[in-house]
């Protein structure tokens, strides 16, 4: 029986473990530093940085068996649980010179020691950009190993503490700052890289040990106070009332250090689509390591044809499988047990493995057989569909055996596939979902096609992936009831907002030159552009309707005019009322409600006084039928509407579009990076998401993206949509209110499933 010691006497076995396979990496590490630096130094470049790097690379090589030597005793040397650093003590306290006399305690920090933090701190980072899905998982199994909710910040499994070794030792070693800032990149990578690794490791060796092999990041989220969690949510979250912005591990960061790490630290519940591309690339790079360690072979990244027996064997067990799946009901549902297929696999399995002949392709099989073994047994998936997915065991085997890029990208099309499949089915309540769901039948029609054309590999692939992206978009917007309403209002919503931008640009150029006043001027633009809109879309653009709006604004620029004669003032006031009743209409017709309509015609009755009284110069009568026949044809001058940008600069509120089915999201989250508004434009539609607006968290689907994704429609699994700006939606990913309900891609899941069980018996691979 385990003593009250026993997780402690673990935690730091696991820190020794870390260490050591820190340590056995170094020389490896100050290798490619070398490498990396005679790369860059025969790379293109302008005459001053070709000299740098040039000069680096031949400055660093005598010194670094020496700084080799500082590194690993410096690391050997590192004690736990506190920072490993050098005795140069914190910034503030780092001797300079006095600021004063009279102030003794406060001194000034010299500009090295502030160059070194700041080398540091991006050090750091890159660090943390390559291994944080790894360093997240041990965060989780030592934090519960020491019963705590956070590591130390001088802990030496955080990597800002490997940082300043390394950067200790490389001063100490006497390399200078100058040529690290010009390997900068060599030096993010191998460090990296080497973190990741050691963090893989002791994440193995835990797993090993027992310790959390599943690890759970709901007790790492924090929500705001008096949140409500809708009843779709509750199998993802905890529905206490707590909350901030999304976190991993523990407290919100403290100020200090600790902040620039977390801040950047995106979690397992919303990677940044950067990031997670990494992740994935980092996951498919370790597969490949691990199985090249084993099979040499199988890192040459050259075609070649599978053996005919093994062409024959895969044909042979997709037939199998096809016959044991096939439905005995008209409804193409066959009664599967899963234990029952996933042992027909294994013994499939082991019929391809004797079939083939080389150790590639005995790898292969057992790759592919644990990956289709973790997507079987996602329970995230509808029975239904994993039925299909099980179908797809074959034709992905026929490309992975033929195409050793499978392994080596996340741009596959076979992969790709697959993970956008399941992305649409593993977002929801599976007891909820309605049986003969369009969606389960496109990915029966997808499957079959796939096993149709067995010899086309990737092209039969990459065509059904854009058949399937077409049929979302179609199914979203005509088949699914949940999201069929939504997606209207949403189109609705655009055209109007496009076409009221439209005509905004051309009222400007058409006002240009015209001396109209400021407040009209503004009217025009602000509102009476959505009034056209909005009106040119119910009745159509040459309907009396528009007409009649068309001709008030025209009137309108009249009656704003000059007017230096008795008659033509006159003329204005026994036309008004007529116009500011039509002027009432067409706020009415555009949703403006009364109170702010009063506002408007407040307002245009003053720009209307100060015009009426100023000396301005009237508008000829020849301008003004100029002005009347260019809105006529105003529809034919319009912009290409690929090329608006549906923004606040010209349109302020869509908050007048709201409706019991449809809201706006017109505030909240966070001043958006450029990497946030990246990512924004680069959600897929059918992805899941939880949502936290107004008091709420509700799991919601991307059903519909506007032109060039300006905007963006999420739908709730009871039909209720939400509608993005692109620069509010990157800002609620900025601030963690819109976090994906998937933290990672199907593959790259059941990549690492694949990775973690070739760790315990890598011996599999070739037998």
């Amino acid at each position: 029986m385990a003593t009250a010691a026993a997780p402690f006497t673990l935690a730091a076995q696991a820190r020794r473990a870390y260490m050591e396979t820190l340590l056995r990496a170094v020389p490896a590490a100050i290798e490619s530093v070398l490498s990396g630096a005679s790369r860059l130094a025969g790379e293109k470049g302008d005459l001053p940085t070709a000299q740098k790097r040039q000069t680096a690379a031949t400055d660093i090589r005598q010194p670094m068996p020496h700084w080799q030597h500082a590194l690993i005793e410096a690391l050997a040397a590192a004690p736990f649980g506190r920072s490993t650093a050098t005795s140069r003590g914190s910034l503030a306290s780092t001797p300079s010179s006095n600021l004063a006399g009279n102030m003794p305690g406060l001194q000034l920090v010299d500009d090295d020691t502030i160059e070194l933090e700041i080398l540091g701190s991006r050090l750091a980072l890159a660090m943390m950009d390559k291994a944080s899905w790894e360093f997240t998982d041990l965060r989780a199994r030592v934090s519960h190993l020491e019963r705590r909710d956070e590591l130390d910040t001088t802990d030496v499994l955080r990597p800002q503490v490997v940082a300043r070794v390394v950067l200790d030792t490389w001063r100490a070693t006497g390399l200078s700052l100058d040529h690290w800032r010009t390997l900068q990149a060599v030096m993010h990578e191998t460090f990296g890289e080497l973190v990741e690794e050691a963090y893989h490791e002791t994440n193995r060796w835990l797993i090993g040990e027992g310790v959390r092999p599943e690890i759970d990041l709901r007790p790492f989220i924090r929500r705001s106070i008096g949140a409500h969690v809708s009843s779709g949510f509750g199998d993802s979250f905890e529905s206490g009332p707590r909350r901030t912005n999304v976190y991993v591990g523990g407290p919100a960061p403290d100020a200090g250090a600790g902040v620039s790490e977390e801040t950047r630290l995106m979690t397992r519940m919303g990677g940044m689509a950067r990031q997670n591309v990494g992740h994935a690339e980092a996951v498919l790079g370790r597969l490949n390591r691990l199985v090249g360690r084993q099979v040499p072979a199988f890192a040459d990244t050259a075609e070649m044809p599978p053996s005919p027996g093994l062409v024959r064997a895969i044909a042979d067990a997709q037939s199998g499988v096809q016959v044991k799946l096939r439905s005995t009901g008209s409804d193409d549902r066959a009664p599967v047990s899963m234990p029952a297929l996933l042992q027909e696999m294994q013994q499939r399995k082991v019929a391809l493995k004797q079939a083939a002949t080389t150790p590639v392709e005995r790898a292969t099989i057992e790759i592919v057989a644990l990956l289709f073994q973790s997507i079987l047994t996602e329970e995230k998936i509808p029975a239904v569909v994993r039925v299909w997915f099980a179908r797809l065991q074959m034709p992905v085997l026929r490309v992975a055996v033929g195409e050793p890029d499978f392994f080596a990208t996340i741009d596959h099309p076979a992969r790709k596939l697959i993970d956008r499949m399941g992305a649409c089915v593993m977002g929801f309540d599976v007891g909820t979902r309605a049986a003969g769901d369009a969606l389960d039948k496109e990915i029966k029609r997808v499957v079959q096609v796939v096993e149709a054309y067995p010899d086309t590999g990737r092209r039969v692939f990459q065509t059904v992936l854009t058949e399937f992206e077409r049929f979302l978009e179609h199914y979203f917007k005509n088949e699914n009831e949940a999201t069929r309403k939504g997606v209207s209002l949403a189109q609705q919503v655009e055209q109007r907002e496009t076409l009221a931008i439209q005509y905004t640009i051309e009222l400007r150029k058409m006002l240009n030159e015209v001396p109209v006043q400021e407040g009209v001027r503004n009217f025009l633009f602000r509102v009476w552009a959505d009034v056209l809109a909005t009106v040119a879309l119910k009745s159509g653009a040459g309907s009396e309707a528009t007409k009649l709006m068309k001709r008030a604004a025209t009137d309108l620029i009249w009656s704003a005019g000059g007017k230096v004669s008795r008659e033509e003032r006159a003329d204005v006031i026994r036309r008004l009322p007529p116009l500011l009743k039509t002027l009432r209409e067409g706020m009415a017709e555009a949703g403006i409600v009364a109170d702010k309509q009063d506002e408007h015609v407040q307002a245009l009755n003053d720009s209307l006084a100060a015009a009426f009284t100023a000396k301005a110069a009237a508008i000829p009568a020849e301008r003004l039928d100029e002005l009347m026949r260019r809105l006529d044809d105003l529809e034919e001058m319009l912009p290409d509407a690929e090329d608006l940008q549906i923004d606040e600069s010209l349109v302020l509120d869509l908050s007048g579009h709201e409706s019991t089915e449809l809201q706006i999201v017109t505030d909240g989250g966070s001043m958006p990076t450029p990497a946030m508004l990246a990512w924004a434009r680069e959600l897929q539609v059918g992805g899941w998401y939880m949502l936290e607006h107004r008091g709420h968290i509700d799991t919601v689907q991307l059903a519909w993206q506007g032109l060039r994704k300006q905007l963006s429609l999420f739908v709730s699994e009871r039909g209720r949509g939400t509608l993005f700006q692109q620069q509010r939606l990157a800002a609620f990913l900025q601030a963690g209110l819109l976090v994906p309900a998937q933290d990672e891609a199907l593959t790259v899941r059941a990549t690492r499933s694949a990775l973690a069980k070739l760790d315990a018996a890598p011996e599999r691979l070739l037998d």
